[in-house]
């Protein structure tokens, strides 16, 4: 997610002017109204659903439903980007895990981000705590949650070859495809004791728990919710991708990692 070290290049003024991006006329036919860069950033970063529609998208950043309790700055619309390498590596885990018995599929909760996204995360952790959003955190102070390593100031996320995600079973709730989040009041349970949604398997944590037992090998979790994080990483392994080891739900694909990183908004 977030707590990772970027040591990639930062690109030139010259280089993101060239990656400014623009929403796309859709035909009225395409009730999924896609949102994706034009021009120079259309080869560096490609829609999810445009690669793989089935998978299911609940794009947390683009709705309350985060940490921060409000829209992050830089996610206009609740679309995932990606590498396009990183795209179709992801389609292959689809595949798979729609082959399982019984089948199952990936829900994505953050792909690419803006580096400006990034920022405003920083500027969150250093302002006042005001217990909007305590359930994220529950057992760390707000003040603490920068130097504990849980936000840091760059992520793989901007360089879009990183992805947060979960496993959802099939022919449920869950295989519903849910950009703006799942209907309903926000959860605001601790983190450590979230039941999982709209089909979601038992992970052990919601996404976005900053606690430790959301590191992928905590221990003080049931065989099922060990069984779940096991069933995850191995398929996101299978197909190349890394997990990040304090957080469950966090993958990068070092293999399409060119270094570049980009701060153009999700429209």
């Amino acid at each position: 997610m977030h707590r990772e070290t970027c040591f990639g290049k930062v690109l030139t003024c010259a280089a993101l002017a060239a990656l400014s991006v623009t929403t796309l006329a859709i035909a009225p036919a395409d009730a999924r109204r896609r949102a994706q860069p034009d021009g120079a950033s259309q080869s560096a970063l490609v829609p999810l659903d445009s690669i793989d529609a089935s998978i299911v998208l609940d794009m947390r950043y683009a709705t309350a439903r985060n940490f921060t309790g409000a829209p992050v700055p830089g996610y206009e619309a609740p679309a995932c980007w990606l590498r396009p390498e990183v795209a179709k590596a992801l389609s292959r885990v689809q595949a798979d895990l729609a082959a399982a018995d019984p089948p199952l599929s990936l829900k994505v909760f953050d792909c690419y981000r803006p580096e400006r996204s990034v920022r405003s995360f920083m500027r969150w952790a250093a302002s006042k705590e005001d217990g909007a959003s305590r359930h994220y955190y529950p057992q760390i102070a707000r003040s603490s949650l920068i130097p504990s390593g849980y936000i840091a100031r760059a992520s793989t996320h901007s360089r879009g070859i990183a992805v947060d995600l979960t496993i959802t079973r099939r022919g449920g709730a869950g295989d519903a495809n849910s950009k703006g989040g799942t209907s309903g009041e926000q959860e605001t349970r601790p983190c450590t004791e979230a039941a999982p949604m709209g089909g979601e398997l038992d992970m052990g944590t919601s996404f976005d728990c900053f606690d430790t037992r959301s590191h992928t090998s905590a221990g003080g979790l049931s065989a099922e919710q060990r069984q779940a994080r096991d069933t995850l990483r191995r398929a996101m392994a299978r197909r190349g991708f890394e997990n990040y080891p304090r957080e469950w739900w966090h993958f990068t694909y070092p293999a399409a990692d060119d270094g570049r990183s980009f701060d153009v908004p999700v429209r």
